[in-house]
């Protein structure tokens, strides 16, 4: 029988529920696996390549995908329609790259809106209502980086001007980019200067140790801060306010993450085999999702048992990632996510949003090596 190394992100959504599945696959096949965590930040700047081989199972969101393809540091996993087919949005397909299928979604994660339900008695629809809360001093942004891209993210997109995601040009719409920018400065400008250093995590901590917050229009949603007893104040998630009056939802930024294997793994049909069994809909909406995991597989996002255990968390949220916007993932872009961000906060303190679109562009330019 293997024993397997797997490696995951450092927090309950992400570890806890990789421990339980390996446990009941472990009883099933005698496979045993061993799961190391890392932080967030790690997660997504720490490289691919270096964890490969150290690792069978690796969790990676799918920005990593056009790097890993030319490490070649992963193994192409065959299609299973039950995963691929079923996933929410485009989990599934935003982990195809030239061809080839480089891991299963196991978790769906967009930028979704999350309150506290004692302090509003509803989520917000309209961006002009976010722009009015932050004004009472009643909102948190998460900006610290790349969470500030993201934000930059969904207000192009929602308006129908989304990031170049298919490779060189123009990164975005000069007057789009603009416009995004002024629509989220009107609400970043009355948020606590401590944003710039939080991600989402730290401002769902604020919200739910006491602190008057009462939105988080735009954060990437954790599953776990809406269950009951995780924090004194639960927070509950629901569809992002819309910038247009038609409240169209798209453009939220795409997250989440997909387990993947090794190309140097010394048992890989076991580690193949267990990646299939984990995004499979019966383990999502069963083991996966009771032990605090943020399902990926449409199976658990409309299942009600689900549902009413995580307070709704799926239903309110589902609009959103069916709608999310898809990050570009070619070679070499995660070099420009910190950075683009930095540069987008550093525009929403200075005002000077021309120059911070020249920049972008530069920056998007020379992640594009002939």
């Amino acid at each position: 029988m293997a024993t397997l190394k797997g490696m995951t992100w450092s927090h309950p959504r992400g570890y806890d529920p990789m421990v339980a599945v390996s446990a009941a696959w472990e009883a099933q096949t005698g496979h045993r696996i061993s799961w190391d965590k890392r932080s967030l930040q790690d997660f997504e700047t720490y490289p691919v390549e270096d964890l490969a081989r150290n690792y069978d199972l690796i969790v990676i969101d799918h920005p990593h995908v056009g790097q890993i393809t030319a490490e070649a540091c992963l193994l192409p996993l065959p299609d299973v329609p039950e995963i691929t087919a079923e996933s929410v949005g485009a989990s599934a397909d935003s982990y195809v790259w030239q061809g080839h299928r480089w891991a299963y979604p196991i978790d769906a994660a967009a930028q979704v809106q999350a309150i506290r339900p004692d302090l509003l008695p509803q989520p917000l629809t309209k961006w002009a209502e976010v722009v009015s809360l932050a004004e009472e001093g009643r909102v948190m942004l998460p900006l610290r980086a790349p969470h500030a891209l993201m934000c930059f993210y969904y207000m192009a997109a929602n308006a129908g001007h989304p990031c170049r995601n298919d490779g060189k040009g123009t990164f975005v719409d000069p007057a789009a980019g603009r416009a995004a920018l002024e629509r989220l400065a009107a609400v970043a400008q009355h948020v606590d200067s401590a944003c710039y250093e939080m991600d989402p995590i730290a401002v769902l901590e604020e919200m739910s140790q006491g602190s008057r917050i009462a939105c988080a229009p735009l954060i990437y949603g954790y599953i776990s801060y809406g269950l009951p007893g995780f924090r004194p104040n639960k927070a509950t998630f629901h569809d992002v306010p819309s910038t247009q009056l038609d409240g169209d939802l798209a453009g939220s930024g795409l997250g989440g993450t997909g387990i993947a294997v090794s190309a140097f793994s010394n048992a890989p049909e076991a580690a193949i085999a267990f990646a299939a069994y984990v995004a499979g809909p019966a383990v999502q909406r069963g083991i996966y999702a009771d032990a605090g995991g943020q399902a990926g597989h449409r199976a658990a996002w409309t299942d009600e048992r689900v549902d009413d255990a995580a307070s709704g968390f799926y239903s309110g949220t589902l609009a959103t990632l069916d709608s999310a916007f898809v990050r570009p993932r070619h070679d070499g872009y995660m070099a420009f996510q910190n950075p683009a961000s930095d540069r987008i906060s550093q525009a929403l303190k200075d005002g000077a949003y021309d120059a911070a679109l020249d920049d972008l562009q530069k920056l998007f330019d020379a992640t594009f090596v002939d």
